[in-house]
């Protein structure tokens, strides 16, 4: 059995190699080890001070839980977080941008403020 994180308590340990068909894991998940811990990680958007809001900017689904939506980056570029090129959206929405293959251009919405 893969053993738990011995920071988070939460994930299950990263692999570490595999030697001999026995499978050798680090002591952190890989979450604790690259941004040191579950509360270590800020996604760039959030660092550029944009918020997830509580309705869908797409089809105003609207939600008390912040788990129900996702950030969408407009044009598809995750590193520009300018303010018009960032929306909510609910994961029904996002789930069915993606298979649809549909893309919001920049004129398709309009910037919040």
């Amino acid at each position: 059995m893969r053993p738990l994180c011995t920071k988070c308590k939460e994930r299950p340990s990263a692999v570490n190699y595999k030697k001999a068909g026995k499978t050798y894991y680090r002591k952190q998940c890989e979450m604790c080890l690259k941004y040191g811990g579950p509360s270590g990680y800020q996604p760039k958007w959030y660092i550029a001070g944009y918020r997830l809001k509580q309705k869908c900017d797409k089809c105003g689904h609207s939600s008390k839980f912040k788990q129900h939506f996702n950030v969408f980056h407009v044009d598809g570029n995750l590193h520009n977080c300018r303010f018009n090129n960032l929306k909510t959206v609910c994961a029904n929405c996002q789930r069915s941008l993606h298979l649809e293959g549909i893309r919001w251009q920049q004129g398709d919405l309009v910037p919040d403020f």
